[in-house]
């Protein structure tokens, strides 16, 4: 479903990925995991073609996007949620919504519109009682929560969530919690997951890959990975 093969970022002149190599399948969770600064957060900008590659590969579903204009790859199925949130300020909570279900590709197939927007209203109802709020008013919950919410209007493919529960109250984390589990059993789309919390990770994921200096460390099913080699890679 979505591969990197041997990955290099630079910022200018600074080597900061070095030769990533991981992969997810359809329908998994997959955690990325590391110490503040080791590149997990432009991993995920790699792979949505917000950060040029200078070496290596990006492959999804069957086809090499390395060059892919960012629109492209999110028509194409990538959707990405970062650590920011990014949701437009002057725009309405609706508005915002709305340009998730814009960005879904041509030929996909999926529910109606107004299917889409229930199920989004049904995942997160704090939505539907704020729909005509400027994005730019709402809490780091309530945007976190129009964040996902757009993101899965768009139909994807695979889901890129970046540190989804960082700085959100802990009633808000144990939805989106529970938001990831449903579409973990589902199997819909695959998750891509950034996240510094090893107990919420546990819960969700499938696979792990840690981080460290910009490589990856270890990579692999979780339960092929001991909790010890995790740790030492992560802030305690």
């Amino acid at each position: 479903m979505l591969r990197l093969e041997k990955v290099n970022v630079y910022y200018g002149e600074s080597h900061i990925l070095r030769n990533v190599s991981f992969h997810i399948e359809a329908g998994q969770v997959a955690c990325v995991m590391g110490r503040n600064g080791v590149g997990k957060s432009t991993t995920l900008k790699a792979i949505m073609g917000l950060l040029p590659v200078r070496s290596g590969q990006v492959l999804f579903d069957g086809a090499d996007i390395t060059q892919e204009a960012t629109d492209r790859r999110a028509r194409g199925g990538l959707a990405y949620v970062p650590q920011g949130r990014e949701i437009i300020p002057h725009l309405t909570v609706r508005e915002n919504l709305q340009l998730g279900y814009w960005a879904r590709g041509t030929g996909t197939n999926g529910p109606s519109e107004k299917a889409a927007f229930d199920e989004v209203y049904m995942l997160f109802p704090k939505l539907t009682q704020i729909l005509e709020r400027p994005g730019g008013v709402l809490s780091g919950g309530e945007q976190q929560q129009l964040a996902i919410g757009r993101a899965i209007l768009s139909s994807p493919k695979v889901l890129l969530l970046d540190e989804p529960t960082e700085g959100i109250q802990p009633s808000i984390v144990d939805q989106i919690e529970d938001v990831i589990i449903g579409f973990k059993t589902a199997r819909r789309f695959a998750i891509v997951l950034v996240e510094q919390g090893l107990h919420f990770a546990a819960r969700l994921a499938d696979s792990y890959v840690v981080m460290a200096k910009g490589a990856v460390m270890a990579a692999g099913k979780k339960d092929a990975l001991s909790a010890e080699m995790v740790k030492q890679h992560l802030t305690v």
